[in-house]
């Protein structure tokens, strides 16, 4: 089993940053990260993700302003994403899966707003 929790959401202006993390916690034999939004009547999507070597893939929606990142060390993925956009908005998840037995986990999800 693996626990996931983001922290780092919240509202911010268009334009602002917000730094996102994820903490792993439990059987933490990941192989690959990723972070995933939901916008109200939209399918959820991948933002991006990193592999256990650090090899990253980011969406195009929000290529040259998010980056993913990972520590090992700590367990922990991150996404930083910069000029924020009104459609942006949306709640983002955090996804792992496992090294071992290949499982799926989700975090609860942090709501990003905003705000043009």
């Amino acid at each position: 089993q693996v626990q996931l929790v983001e922290s780092g959401g919240g509202l911010v202006q268009a334009g602002g940053s917000l730094r996102l993390s994820c903490a792993a916690s439990g059987s933490t034999f990941i192989a690959a990260n990723g972070w995933y939004r939901q916008a109200p009547g939209k399918q959820r999507e991948l933002v991006a993700s990193v592999s256990r070597g650090g090899d990253t893939n980011v969406a195009d929606s929000v290529k040259g302003r998010c980056t993913i990142s990972r520590s090992n060390a700590e367990n922990t993925v991150y996404l930083e994403m910069n000029s924020l956009k009104p459609e942006d908005t949306a709640v983002y998840y955090c996804h792992a899966i496992h090294r071992i037995s290949g499982s799926d986990y989700w975090g609860q999800g942090t709501q990003v707003t905003v705000s043009s």
